[in-house]
């Protein structure tokens, strides 16, 4: 079967691979669609150290094909959207609603594929660049078969982690100002997360001034063109004189984190969301946080992914939550390098890869 293997030194589309049978509490998915993020290219470049060969993808959707032993919530011929969360449902994080604190879902991945008779791994237990992956049970979220499955797709991690960061991290408040620096698919999502909270001032930041009508349908109430202006902070302070009270840093480098710690307003939290090198340092300054000012880490939208990617169909069928706006262009498998020149060159809010 078809997928996008990275092999160490470069991404490749190969047409080889091979899947086993699932076990018991697992489920086997034909993807129909994979969302192309930041972190499948962090993978490559090395900014996410992870074991090679790997079968690339984490933003997936697609119906199912066959259940293992004790699998009851979804069966064949449904359609999931699937969760990286290989949680276990039984330690002291998943028993208090913190599947994203599961230890026993990190750092362990598995190896479901085989090509040339070895073993492949599976990056974020999920593996979505391929015709069919393996996850476990608690990972796949059955959704309605009237959302479309490109869309669908990218409830699985851009959605999850930009709406998750706003309602279930931050848990942003009716009259609340929100900063977002990074308008990507990451940075949208954040700002229709701001929207549903009801946040009153939604400031979007960004270095190319193309992003603008996105971020504003999203749900920026203003836009700021950080290659337009001298001083970005200046500029912000100028519509909130006394600071933020929520600010999003969405793209993962020091200076900006630094910059969303100090537009911080009495009681504000700066919450990270951009993927930064794991040797990436931040500095701030520890006196100005004694006004009760925060920096919060978010991983995955602090996501239940059960509740919150069910939750985000249904508000999509409503006509509360986008999707479909957030898939700039699909792109057959085979296209895989054409979707990763057009992402780097700022062209797409999200691309997704078809199979």
């Amino acid at each position: 079967m078809r997928g996008v293997l990275f092999d160490g030194k470069q991404p490749l589309v190969v047409d080889d691979l091979e899947i086993r049978e699932p076990g018991p509490g697992e489920v086997q998915v034909a993807i129909a669609a994979a969302g192309l993020c930041h972190s499948d290219l962090s993978v490559v470049d090395g900014t996410i150290p992870f074991p090679v060969p790997v079968v690339l993808g984490h933003e997936g959707a697609g119906v199912v094909e066959a259940v293992g032993a004790g699998v009851t919530h979804v069966g064949p011929g449904d359609h999931v959207a699937l969760s990286t969360l290989a949680s276990c449902g039984a330690c002291a994080d998943c028993d208090r609603g913190r599947p994203t604190m599961c230890r026993k879902a990190i750092g362990m991945p598995g190896q479901p594929f085989t090509r040339g008779g070895e073993p492949v791994f599976q990056f974020a237990s999920n593996s979505a660049f391929a015709e069919r992956t393996l996850v476990k049970a608690v990972q796949a979220v059955k959704i309605p078969k009237d959302v479309p499955l490109t869309s669908a797709a990218l409830i699985g991690c851009g959605v999850v982690t930009g709406v998750g960061a706003v309602l279930n991290r931050a848990r942003v408040e009716r009259g609340d100002s929100v900063l977002v620096i990074g308008a990507g698919g990451i940075g949208l999502n954040v700002l229709q997360g701001a929207r549903l909270a009801g946040a009153t001032t939604i400031v979007a930041v960004d270095a190319n001034p193309v992003k603008e009508a996105a971020a504003r349908q999203f749900g920026a109430t203003h836009f700021i063109d950080a290659s337009a202006v001298d001083d970005v902070p200046s500029a912000v302070r100028e519509l909130l004189p006394t600071g933020v009270d929520h600010a999003f840093e969405c793209v993962g480098r020091a200076e900006l984190i630094r910059q969303a710690v100090d537009l911080l307003d009495r009681h504000g939290q700066a919450v990270l969301l951009g993927m930064a090198s794991p040797k990436t340092e931040a500095s701030f300054l520890p006196a100005a946080m004694f006004l009760d000012k925060s920096i919060l880490g978010c991983r995955y939208g602090s996501t239940r992914p059960q509740r919150d990617m069910a939750l985000y169909a249904e508000l999509y069928l409503g006509g509360r939550l986008m999707l479909d706006e957030l898939v700039s262009a699909t792109y057959p498998v085979e296209e895989f390098a054409s979707a990763v020149r057009d992402l780097e060159g700022g062209k797409v809010a999200r691309g997704v890869l078809t199979f």
